[in-house]
């Protein structure tokens, strides 16, 4: 499901299920059994929903999550009389039509989708904040930073998303903690007859790819935006032209197909996955969406952490997806305890997982999940990455960047000098 024309957002959409069939099928029972229960605020509220007669909430969400919302609803019913209608959507235009139709009533009380969406819905009024109160702390940190937004918390996270670097075991038998031990190890494998590719990443033909390449160029010093004293993104600080940023460059240029070819134009991404499913690379620097073709393919593999490129920890950008209450909802207080006390229970996070396997957000159920080592390596993983701007400049900052990289990356031009003008580019862009 391809959402917004950037790579990550893209990114954030695939799906993906670990192929750990007990684990899956354990938390599917859980989400509809009692030891994991919902927590509402009180006996009192439900019945206060109950006599005022709140009606019918509607939410927006897609096709695989919308059976695994469905025991959490019934619950919902059951304890309040209120019903969740649960409205199949098209992901392709969800988060422009909610922003459309939420100011006039017609839009939903709720949605379901990514936190990079939160700039564009808090930009134009269409959510409120929600209070979570101390149920904030049973939440992965990340997940929390993610969701919040000048200051405040604006959505319930259930997943978490995000790349590693996925090793062939039976061409390299250990991990390596940086590119240049990577490097060598694939071109070990290649001259020994064992691979085709030392190394793949998949590039789009137009865009490049800087999501999948963002943890090699945070890890050289470089940044896209500089943060607020809340530790919020702040446009004012773009950070992305600076000196690190120029080195980044340069490695790229060096990477690319006139220099080592590590990082191939040539090789999209599912030319990356053909290759490396075909045994024809160790490694491949992907997402979990791509895990299940790998397990079903037989191939032995390990999920490592992400390489240093530079003199600094590897951060990838995470993705959290969560639910966000409409500012127009026409049952506010039904919604809110819907969302703040139903949804953030192990049962509905539980059966979340179930139906995406993306590794929850919720601590209790990814200590569940986690007995899968795929889902617990890229959860980790996760933990130490940063979420992915949901500033609405953002959107201003992909085309540009993506675009830059792939022209480096084919050896046209001058590095430094194209990242110079794609950072000058960027800043005209968002006003300074």
């Amino acid at each position: 499901m391809k959402v917004h024309n950037t790579l990550a957002t893209q990114t954030t959409r695939r799906v993906f299920a670990t192929g750990a069939i007990s684990v899956v099928a354990a938390l599917a029972l859980s989400a509809c059994g009692g030891s994991a229960s919902t927590a509402p605020s009180s006996e009192a509220a439900k019945q206060d929903l109950k006599a005022a007669g709140a009606g019918t909430i509607t939410m927006w969400v897609d096709a695989e999550r919308s059976p695994a919302l469905k025991d959490i609803t019934e619950k919902f019913k059951s304890d309040t009389g209120i019903e969740v209608k649960l409205v199949v959507k098209d992901f392709a235009a969800v988060r422009d039509d909610f922003i459309t139709q939420v100011p006039t009533g017609q839009g939903p009380d709720l949605i379901v989708g990514p936190h990079d969406w939160i700039g564009k819905f808090v930009q134009n009024g269409v959510i409120a904040p929600v209070e979570l109160g101390d149920k904030a702390s049973q939440f992965q940190d990340s997940s929390i930073k993610a969701m919040t937004y000048n200051g405040a918390v604006y959505g319930v996270p259930y997943a978490i998303e995000n790349i590693a670097l996925l090793r062939n075991t039976s061409i390299v038998d250990s991990k390596a903690s940086t590119l240049d031990e990577v490097v060598a190890n694939g071109k070990k494998a290649v001259a020994e007859g064992k691979a085709t590719f030392p190394f793949l990443v998949g590039m789009d033909p137009k865009q490049g790819d800087p999501y999948h390449l963002y943890p090699l160029q945070s890890s050289m010093g470089s940044q896209v935006f500089g943060k607020n004293a809340d530790g919020g993104y702040d446009a004012k600080q773009l950070l992305i032209g600076d000196a690190a940023g120029v080195e980044f460059a340069k490695k790229l240029a060096a990477w690319g197909d006139a220099g080592e070819k590590i990082i191939n134009s040539n090789i999209t991404g599912d030319i990356a996955k053909e290759k490396f499913l075909a045994g024809e690379s160790p490694y491949f620097l992907t997402g979990p969406w791509n895990v299940p073709d790998v397990q079903k393919k037989g191939i032995k593999f390990a999920v490592d952490e992400l390489p240093t490129a530079g003199g600094e920890a590897a951060q990838p950008f995470i993705g959290v997806n969560g639910f966000f209450i409409s500012a127009k909802s026409a049952n506010a207080l039904a919604t809110n305890e819907f969302v703040t006390n139903y949804l953030t229970s192990e049962s509905a996070q539980d059966s979340m997982y179930a139906a995406g396997g993306r590794p929850p957000a919720l601590k209790a159920s990814f200590e569940k999940a986690a007995s899968d080592p795929v889902v617990e390596a890229f959860g980790k993983i996760g933990a130490t990455g940063v979420p992915m701007p949901a500033i609405p400049e953002m959107s201003a900052v992909w085309a540009d960047w993506g675009a830059t990289e792939l022209a480096i990356i084919k050896g046209q031009g001058d590095p430094a000098e194209a990242w110079a003008k794609m950072a000058a580019s960027i800043k005209s862009k968002i006003g300074g």
